[in-house]
């Protein structure tokens, strides 16, 4: 790579970085913007690190869905690889805050797709009384998630946070209620937007840590 395609390319980086929420006022706090290094190698990775694991969560649990709904082999084998990514993402806040963190967010994450889980097969079987009630509880675990990440980083909201948990499981319930209809573009499209919104999510939470611990950067 020359010099000058060097030096685009890291432009290119910073440009797309600092359009993500927030990333621009974490960099502002830091009193480092700069041109040609306003992106360290390592905030590029924990982005890129970030937005794999939450694009695995969508991506797993739309799996685990249509396998569910189909009453697919892989089923089980599906599940067991959901639930792993809920592991993965706990461990990735361990570096900052601690091994008691990570398991405490894995658990709430477990929950999310535990309940998840009886969603849909309570859909599949026409019990929308079931439904309603499980919908609510993953609403109150939607609350107990975004509480517990403001309350380690003062830079994530709990309201938006809430608000953003709250788009994610809309979005799911639209492929749900999308593939029980069979209504193949309407489940797509829910996905690409599901998508859309998980990257944003996760950029949210890269943003706070960084502008939280700035010196791991």
């Amino acid at each position: 790579m020359t010099p000058m395609l060097r030096k685009v390319t890291v432009l290119m980086i910073c440009v797309a970085l600092l359009g993500v929420p927030g990333m621009a006022a974490a960099k502002e706090s830091q009193g480092n913007v700069k041109q040609a290094n306003c992106i360290r190698p390592k905030e590029v990775k924990l982005q890129g690190d970030m937005r794999r694991l939450w694009i695995d969560h969508l991506l797993w649990d739309h799996t685990y869905m249509v396998s569910a709904l189909a009453g697919l082999e892989d089923k089980d084998a599906v599940q067991a690889r959901l639930l792993k990514n809920q592991v993965d993402i706990g461990n990735a806040i361990k570096p900052y805050y601690g091994e008691e963190a990570g398991k405490k967010l894995t658990e709430l994450l477990t929950e999310h797709i535990t309940i998840g889980g009886k969603i849909i097969d309570a859909a599949k079987k026409g019990d929308q009384a079931t439904v309603a009630k499980l919908d609510k509880d993953w609403h109150r675990n939607a609350d107990d998630i975004a509480k517990f990440l403001s309350s380690a980083n003062p830079n994530w909201n709990e309201k938006e946070l809430k608000e953003m948990m709250y788009v994610h499981l809309k979005l799911l319930t639209d492929n749900l209620q999308a593939r029980l209809r069979k209504d193949w573009q309407s489940d797509i499209a829910a996905f690409d937007q599901g998508e859309d919104h998980i990257i944003s999510l996760a950029d949210v939470l890269t943003a706070g840590i960084i502008k939280q611990f700035p010196n791991q950067f």
